[in-house]
């Protein structure tokens, strides 16, 4: 018996280590479609708002895709030009942040601090910072290229989503399943669409601080903590590197100090007050699951699965917490805000 359960064990994890293997080698194919997907969770309020206006599907659905085409559009030209002369200046700031480590290194070695200098050049490597926005701007534009095929899957996922608790109403006898699809796709497509206008307000509070405090490329920056809003406590920390770095080189220490502190105080206001009130209990992750979670999908499908992390973290949460047998999972998953309630 003890044999047959090892045996079944064993089964299990090399099944899920061939999954996964197909899940890499077939990234191309599956990132667009993720992609997509959390493209219309996130605009389907929109067309159900259209549609309770009495408008014919057709209409509801064009509307929606103009509007997120024109949003694209107007980001995409406001972040290109931007993102290519950050790209081409990559090494200039490199070596001006080489020279601010070597002052660095000279200023400790004034106050009697000797710091092995290879080591700590090689320790911070900056071209690797630097480098880590425009790979994330690089991949969505790699994965933007198929847009024509993005926006139908979308238009069909949207339009499917209308249908689809029907065909499970018909399928199912017992109503069970139904009940329990509601429930999973209610509570993601609240996430997703509550998470997407929570990182909205952060980025454009960013924006126009940055604006004014004088860093350049403030959109550019502003865009990239929208995306790594999606990683709660860290992603808001690792948008900061960037932006304070360039800071540094271009109005100095006392500005890049600024900066530091206005991405501080983002994650402690929205990040740690805000959010959790605005999304309830039960929804968040542990910090250790939130960076392993940012490894593995990272590792299996690239930049875009970095930022596709935690909602997909979220989402077998979610998933695993809607059956009985698998609460636990979801449990140790989650950042034990809910213990509470759950023990009374």
């Amino acid at each position: 018996m003890q044999e047959s359960k090892i045996g079944y064990i064993f089964i299990v994890l090399a099944s899920i280590v061939i999954v996964f293997a197909g899940i890499k080698s077939a990234s191309e194919i599956i990132v667009p479609f993720l992609l997509s997907l959390f493209l219309a969770i996130i605009l389907a309020p929109l067309y159900n708002f259209f549609r309770n206006k009495k408008l014919s599907e057709s209409l509801s659905i064009l509307l929606v895709i103009t509007l997120f085409l024109v949003i694209i559009f107007l980001v995409m030209s406001l972040i290109g030009s931007s993102a290519r002369e950050f790209s081409s200046k990559i090494d200039f700031y490199v070596q001006q942040l080489t020279a601010y480590q070597l002052q660095l290194l000279d200023l400790s070695a004034q106050y009697g601090i000797e710091l092995p200098k290879e080591e700590f050049v090689s320790m911070v490597d900056t071209k690797y910072i630097m480098n880590f926005a425009r790979t994330i701007f690089d991949s969505l534009a790699s994965v933007f290229t198929n847009g024509f095929v993005i926006v139908l899957t979308v238009i069909f996922m949207i339009l499917e989503g209308t249908h689809f608790t029907q065909k499970l109403h018909v399928s199912d006898s017992k109503k069970q399943t139904v009940q329990q699809v509601k429930e999973i796709f209610s509570k993601i497509k609240e996430y997703m669409v509550l998470k997407a206008i929570i990182s909205l307000i952060t980025a454009l509070v960013i924006w126009v601080s940055l604006f004014f405090i004088g860093t350049d490329y403030a959109f550019l920056w502003a865009f990239l903590a929208f995306l790594l809003n999606f990683i709660p406590n860290i992603g808001s920390i690792i948008a900061a590197v960037p932006a304070v770095l360039l800071t540094i080189i271009q109005l100095g220490s006392f500005s890049a100090i600024l900066v530091a502190i206005l991405y501080t105080t983002i994650n402690v206001v929205i990040g740690s007050i805000i959010e959790p009130k605005i999304m309830g209990k039960g929804l968040g992750l542990s910090t250790l699951v939130v960076f392993l979670s940012l490894l593995f999908w990272g590792w299996l499908l690239g930049p875009i699965g970095m930022l596709l992390s935690v909602p997909l973290t979220i989402m077998a949460k979610i998933i695993l917490d809607s059956n009985q047998s698998t609460q636990w999972i979801a449990t140790l998953l989650g950042d034990g805000s809910n213990l509470t309630s759950k023990e009374k």
